[in-house]
């Protein structure tokens, strides 16, 4: 049986493998999809719902 909840553990392993946070960086410029891509993509999933559950709701 699958997990549910792993597909979540190994997405956040792979945010954090990619060293979304180096010390040493703070003094560079932000880039938008490095530094808030999750948020942003998590955004952009609750629109795209959104605008699915009142397009179903006719």
């Amino acid at each position: 049986m699958r997990n549910p909840v792993g597909f979540l553990a190994r997405w956040a392993d792979w945010f954090e493998a990619r060293g979304v946070y180096v010390p040493g960086e703070e003094t560079r410029a932000v880039n938008p999809w490095r530094d808030f891509g999750w948020l942003i993509i998590a955004w952009l999933v609750g629109l795209g719902v959104f605008v699915l559950f009142f397009a179903f709701a006719l």
